[in-house]
């Protein structure tokens, strides 16, 4: 019986695809590469701690007990609008699947304890 050789896939190169290839000539240019990377990082920290300093909110650095927890439960809010939350039938599914399998190995553990006390007063007698 005669198979067909199968033609290997081809790859079509986006637009979005970016390779960097490193070579031992080009280290010197990823550490200044680097370098101006965090200088360009601590100049907008910089202004974050001098306006954090100028906010009354801010005491010696740190912000009010009130505004900082105000600040959670506005960002833990945020993190629970983004939540999909099931729907009424998935939820009784879930539930009866969760007692199914406890009310299992309850069973379970409960048989291999009556074995173990069996063979327990079996070898203790």
């Amino acid at each position: 019986m005669a198979t067909k050789a199968k033609k290997p896939a081809v790859k079509k190169a986006t637009s979005q695809t970016k390779v960097t290839r490193i070579t031992a000539s080009d280290t010197d240019k990823a550490v200044t590469t680097k370098a101006k990377a965090s200088a360009q990082a601590s100049k907008p920290e910089a202004a974050k701690q001098k306006k954090q300093s100028n906010n009354p909110h801010f005491i010696k650095g740190m912000a009010s007990p009130f505004v900082a927890l105000g600040g959670y439960f506005k960002g833990a809010w945020y993190e629970l609008k983004q939540v999909t939350w099931p729907n009424r039938k998935a939820t009784w599914s879930l539930t009866l699947a969760l007692l199914a399998f406890t009310l299992f190995f309850v069973v379970m553990i409960l048989l291999l304890d009556a074995l173990f006390k069996y063979l327990f007063e079996l070898i203790l007698g």
